[in-house]
This record gives C-alpha cells, sequence and structure tokens, in this order.
C-alpha cells in the first residue's frame, strides 16, 4: 500500500517537471527563432550631396554706424521759446530746430547798433575836418578806432542772437525730442538725436590671418536680423592704420547706400566680405556631419547585395559652411545620399530605411 502511494508520488512529479521542463524549451525555441528573424530597418532622413556655385568670403559681424551722427546741443544758455520739428523728422542742413529766448540780447543789440551809428557819425566828421586842419591826426584815429569797435561789438552781439536759434548741423534724420517749450536749457545739453542715414557705414573686424586678403574696395554683402530676406550691397571703404592689441583683429569699415532709410545706426549686421569668384563646390547639412577623435565622417547610405538600403561610415573633410551648409572638400561625390537625422541609431552596416517626411532626433553619434 505503501508502494503505491510512493509511485503515484512518483509519477506526479515526473508529470509536473516534465510539463515546466516542456514549456521552457518551447520558450527557448521561441526567442532562438525570433533572434533568427532580421532586425527591422532603422528609419532616418537622408540628404543628397550638392553641387553648388559659392563665392569664398570672410564671415563677420558688425554694427551699423551713422556717417555722421551727433546730439544736437546748444552753445548758449537760455529757455526754449520755440520748437520748430517734431520727433523724428528729416531735416536739410541749416533748418533752424529751436529758438531760445533772445529778448535781452535783443536790446543790448539794438543799443550797440546806436553805438555804432554814433561812431559812424563821429568819424565821417573827422573825416571831413581832417583835410582842414580842423581836427588833428589823433582824433581822426581815435573816431576811427572808435567806429571799429562799435562794429566788432555789433557783429559779437549779433553772433549771440544768432545762437539762440539751434540749427540742423548737416541733413538727416531727427530722434525723439529731449526738451520742452520753456525748459531753461544749459550749455552743451542735449536737444535731440540727429543721425545721417544715406550712405552709412558697417563697422567690423576679421582676424589678423586674413590681412592680406583684403583691401580697400572689396565688395561686402550685408544682411540684418530686421531684414532677414533682403541683402545689402557694400565696399571695403576704409582699414584701421593698427590692428586691436587685445584680440589681435583687424577694424574695418564698408559703405552701402540706404536711399530707402531701411538700415538705421545700432542694428547688428552679419558681414561677408568677398575675397574670390565662385567656385563649384559639394555641400551637404552640417548637420549631416559628426565627429570623433579621428575626425569628421558621414554616415552613406548605399544599397548592399541584397538590395536593401544600408550605412557605411566614411571620413570627409569640412570645408567652409554658409546658412547651415558644410563644403565638403574630399570624401564624396555629387549625388550620393548622406543620413541627415538619425545618426544615434546607426553602425556600419545597418539596415536602414528612408523617411524625409518627419524630423528625426538629430543627436551626434557617439564619439568610439
Amino acid at each position: 500500500m505503501i508502494f503505491k502511494r510512493f509511485l503515484i508520488l512518483l509519477l506526479l512529479l515526473g508529470g509536473i517537471f516534465g510539463g515546466i521542463f516542456y514549456l521552457k524549451n518551447q520558450q527557448a525555441m521561441q526567442m532562438q527563432a525570433q533572434m533568427a528573424q532580421p532586425m527591422p530597418p532603422t528609419v532616418i532622413a537622408a540628404t543628397s550631396v550638392t553641387l553648388e556655385q559659392r563665392q569664398p568670403s570672410l564671415r563677420s559681424v558688425g554694427s551699423l554706424v551713422a556717417v555722421h551722427g551727433v546730439q544736437v546741443s546748444s552753445e548758449t544758455a537760455g529757455i526754449v521759446s520755440e520748437i520748430l520739428f517734431e520727433s523724428g523728422d528729416q531735416v536739410k542742413q541749416g533748418d533752424p530746430l529751436i529758438k531760445l529766448d533772445a529778448t535781452v540780447d535783443q536790446a543790448a543789440l539794438t543799443a550797440l547798433r546806436a553805438d555804432q551809428r554814433l561812431a559812424e557819425v563821429e568819424y565821417k566828421r573827422s573825416a571831413d575836418l581832417l583835410p582842414k586842419k580842423a581836427v588833428s591826426r589823433s582824433d581822426y584815429d581815435q573816431a576811427k578806432a572808435k567806429l571799429q569797435s562799435a562794429r566788432a561789438r555789433v557783429e559779437e552781439q549779433r553772433a549771440v542772437v544768432s545762437r539762440k536759434t539751434i540749427l540742423a548741423p548737416f541733413d538727416g534724420v531727427l530722434g525723439i525730442r529731449q526738451v520742452n517749450q520753456g525748459q531753461y536749457l544749459n550749455p552743451g545739453e542735449g536737444i535731440v538725436p540727429l543721425q545721417s542715414l544715406d550712405p552709412i557705414y558697417v563697422d567690423y573686424t576679421l582676424p589678423e590671418r586674413y590681412f592680406q586678403q583684403i583691401s580697400i574696395g572689396r565688395p561686402v554683402r550685408v544682411t540684418v536680423e530686421a531684414l532677414p530676406d533682403e541683402t545689402f550691397e557694400a565696399k571695403v571703404t576704409a582699414i584701421d592704420a593698427a590692428l586691436l592689441e587685445g584680440t589681435r583683429s583687424i577694424k574695418l569699415r564698408a559703405t552701402l547706400n540706404n536711399v530707402q532709410g531701411t538700415l538705421r545706426p545700432g542694428m547688428f549686421a552679419e558681414v561677408h566680405t568677398i575675397v574670390g569668384e565662385d567656385r563649384a563646390i559639394l555641400t551637404i547639412p552640417q548637420t549631416a556631419i559628426s565627429y570623433n577623435t579621428y575626425g569628421s565622417f558621414v554616415m552613406v547610405v548605399a544599397e548592399n547585395e541584397a538590395g536593401q538600403l544600408s550605412v557605411a561610415r566614411r571620413q570627409v573633410e569640412p570645408g567652409s559652411v554658409k546658412d547651415g551648409r558644410a563644403e565638403i572638400v574630399q570624401g564624396l561625390e555629387a549625388g550620393e545620399q548622406v543620413v541627415r537625422a538619425g545618426h544615434n541609431k546607426l553602425r556600419p552596416g545597418q539596415s536602414v530605411s528612408i523617411d524625409n517626411r518627419v524630423e528625426l532626433d538629430d543627436d551626434k553619434v557617439e564619439t568610439q
């Protein structure tokens, strides 16, 4: 009886362990079958190597500067009696801007003119009597000196009165008015900014190593953030006599036309100084280039023997970069396809599929 029970227990245990072994074996076979299946292609975004014409240039940044730009001020003190302009007006050289109260100065001028007329009468009398010996030569000379002195005082006072009217020193555009009617104005106190806008300068710097490539008359292309779709033509008109010691760079000035007045002093500018003729170059997006300790490389897309797309790593020599596209000096040919996005998922020889309809993560390949 005991033997039968023991036998039944053994049979039950054997069935249980056999079932477990069978399940584990089936799971292992399924895993092996899954691993034996090829991995699905990795989705990437690709682009072609493009042949384009590019003119060699030296890129820099600078600022727009007015040919003439001043803060209009007064030489003399006084109370503002009349304002003859509005903020933002265009003015010509000599246009009156403000008038200071000149009542006292005009009265003094009237008195001096009366003194001048008296001196003229006395001088004429002395000049008439001198030939008749009715006056001495000394009296005649004194009358003449008195007349000259009276005339000088009148001219001096006339200049004082004229300075009570502040004129525009050159053609340009006025800024925001900084004075009010009835305000007491001190000498040198600002009245309104005045900027000459056409032409206009762009000041920028270039590294010392480019000194031999630049000269007066070099063409320059200028863009500003305020007008991103426009390019302005200019020419180098001045090169500073000495380099900036702190940065060892060359300061340059280019002049460009600004007939429409769309460019304003102080604007940030991107400047390209042209240093050569147009030439054909190969370009790809700068984001397609990856870097490691051995240099720069791209992932080239090619069709393998099975007719599937795969990638291969290829060393390249990049050149200049413009508008996000990098020149390829060596390593690629026109028409080849390279990976634009999806680098972080790739290894050489890996199968890929191209889908340029979506933007992929454009992480760099890990340095190896």
